[in-house]
């Protein structure tokens, strides 16, 4: 039955029991005037009728009274089942202190009231609501508010009823009562889980005696209620605030995550990934927005065994560890560093494992070509290369210049010698001439045996004077192989013959899955090769391309191939170098040696 519906009926009610009220007192003064008559006329009434019509007549008025009670009494614990909502409420602090005011003053009919909350971090009591209080009677320490009420109902945690306040001995003291003539009290504490976390008061200057038990127990309820309205109201405050600061939190964290470079994953103790930043991305191959909740191996697949294992044992010892992650991946090595942190939260247990992983494969990879290319070029020509992973070794054809040395006289040599003394001997050789290769620039292609390759202007060292360059590291060969003859046994001195041609080449890497290096195929190693099959000991033979290059540097005889070979019919006429232009010529560029 809805309230308007329930005063209908109330309504109706009372009007009947006015009107049998009226009825009864029309049948008693028709029954005092006919009385006299009656007895007249020897008829009598029944003894005590008219006072049983009085005796009916009070029952009924107290009928009444009890009915307009017990109609207020329903009419306030509609309102009060009306307030379990705000219990369930996910409103505003402010918004359910306002509603809890309203009920109040509605449940009591106070002329004012207000409500005192308990700060949680002072834990003093501070005004929260009122209503019929200005903002100067409501300020902290004014005396309309009684804190003498207020402290004696939150110390006893008992509710307060005061028929006159005045005349209320434990009152007394109150300055505010005494001050403000108050009559009518009325105070409840605001209970949670048995804590008092506030109080609601309300008051009455004008009638004594408004507030009684019936208000007293009807707003003990609502209190109790309405303490959980406004904690659950606090509490959701607290929950929204806490979610601002972790989604503040959140927004921080992925700017971090984000300017970190290393792929950052945090997995949780079933191993599934929380979150990873974007660099994660490029190492797991899978979009973040997708990773969240996956297994750790769907997320990194082809990871050892011992990758997990490490994981494990970070979780189980509380301690980070660091270790190389080397495994095989589309059929690529890979090379990963991997930093594993215990992931505790402010209680200091432990949530899970954070993963720092930094893909190294790459820089492997150049470490790699770097170490194969510092076979063929010097250290400071491999500094000046720069980064190798912007080196093109990828097949080329250019212009460059090929030089072929080769020891002679070094087979026979090597029979009068036992094989560690030949191999000494023949290593101080070729030592000397990669000395002086690398000196002026150039790249050791292979060594031969007795015999050592070198190469000018590939990708490797791009160079405008190729020709100059590989006729002066000849030259320096030269000279070095006299030096060394000053301190060597006689029977141990040989020479070089030396091949230099200019033309075309392909250059790059050749090989197979376990050995590459870098190569020039075509005319001109094929050339220098022939060139030196031509040069005596001690000689520099080098073609007419080549000289065409260097012949305003050196000075050079033309000179008939003396060994000719199917394909080479175009080195007719070949070039020994003899001196540097401008110097004359000098003895044999061997120091003299046999031809």
């Amino acid at each position: 039955m809805t309230q308007g519906a329930a005063a209908s009926g109330f309504s109706v009610i009372q009007s009947q029991i006015k009107g049998l009220k009226e009825r009864i007192d029309e049948v008693k003064s028709l029954l005092e005037r006919q009385q006299e008559l009656l007895r007249r006329r020897g008829i009598n009434l029944p003894p005590n009728a008219i006072d049983r019509l009085w005796t009916l007549r009070s029952s009924i008025d107290q009928l009444s009274v009890s009915l307009v009670d017990s109609h207020m009494k329903l009419t306030q614990l509609r309102r009060l089942a009306d307030t379990t909502a705000l219990i369930n409420s996910a409103q505003e602090t402010d918004l359910v202190l306002n509603d809890v005011m309203e009920t109040v003053i509605q449940l009591t009919q106070a002329e004012r009231g207000y409500i005192v909350l308990r700060n949680r971090e002072s834990g003093e009591m501070e005004f929260a609501v009122a209503r019929g209080l200005s903002a100067e009677e409501t300020a902290i320490g004014g005396r309309i508010v009684s804190w003498s009420v207020i402290n004696q109902v939150v110390e006893s945690g008992e509710p307060l009823l005061t028929v006159d306040a005045g005349a209320d001995d434990s009152l007394a003291h109150s300055e505010s009562i005494a001050g403000f003539a108050l009559l009518s009290i009325l105070a409840v504490p605001l209970k949670v889980r048995d804590e008092v976390i506030g109080v609601a008061y309300c008051d009455n200057r004008v009638m004594a005696g408004l507030f009684k038990e019936n208000e007293l127990d009807l707003l003990t309820s609502f209190g109790q209620q309405a303490a959980v309205a406004i904690e659950n109201a606090r509490l959701f405050e607290d929950i929204r605030a806490q979610m601002a600061l972790v989604e503040e939190m959140q927004v921080r964290l992925s700017n971090i995550f984000a300017s970190i470079g290393s792929g950052v994953i945090t997995v949780n103790g079933d191993n599934c990934v929380i979150v990873c930043n974007e660099a994660a991305e490029a190492i797991t191959g899978i979009r973040n927005a997708e990773v969240a909740s996956l297994p750790l191996r769907q997320v990194l697949g082809g990871v050892t065994e011992g990758f997990y294992d490490n994981i494990d044992m970070v979780r189980r010892e509380q301690m980070q560890y660091i270790w190389a992650e080397r495994f095989e991946l589309r059929g690529r090595q890979m090379y990963w560093q991997v930093v594993a942190s215990p992931l505790r939260g402010d209680d200091q247990v432990s949530h899970g494992v954070a993963l720092v992983i930094d893909d190294l494969t790459e820089r492997k990879e150049q470490e790699e070509q770097r170490r194969l290319l510092g076979t063929f070029v010097s250290d400071e020509l491999l500094e000046n290369l720069g980064s190798i992973s912007e080196l093109d070794t990828s097949p080329t054809e250019r212009a460059i210049s090929a030089m072929f040395a080769d020891v002679r006289g070094f087979t026979a040599f090597s029979e009068l010698l036992q094989p560690e003394d030949l191999m000494r001997v023949i290593n101080r050789y070729l030592g000397a001439a990669s000395e002086a290769v690398t000196n002026h620039d150039g790249v050791v292609d292979k060594y031969l045996g007795d015999a050592i390759t070198a190469l000018w202007n590939t990708q490797l060292n791009p160079q405008a004077d190729h020709a100059l360059r590989a006729v002066n590291a000849a030259l320096a060969i030269m000279a070095e192989v006299n030096a060394l003859h000053q301190i060597i046994d006689p029977d141990h001195r040989l020479h070089f013959g030396i091949g230099i041609h200019s033309g075309i080449s392909v250059l790059g890497m050749v090989g197979g899955a376990n050995r590459i290096e870098f190569a020039a195929l075509g005319e001109a190693p094929d050339a220098c090769k022939f060139l030196q099959e031509n040069a005596e000991p001690g000689e520099i033979i080098i073609s007419a391309d080549t000289y065409d290059l260097v012949k305003e540097q050196f000075e050079a005889e033309a000179m008939p191939a003396r060994q000719m070979k199917p394909g080479f019919e175009g080195f007719d006429t070949i070039y020994r170098v003899v001196s540097e232009a401008g110097y004359g010529r000098p003895g044999a560029l061997n120091g003299g040696g046999p031809r």
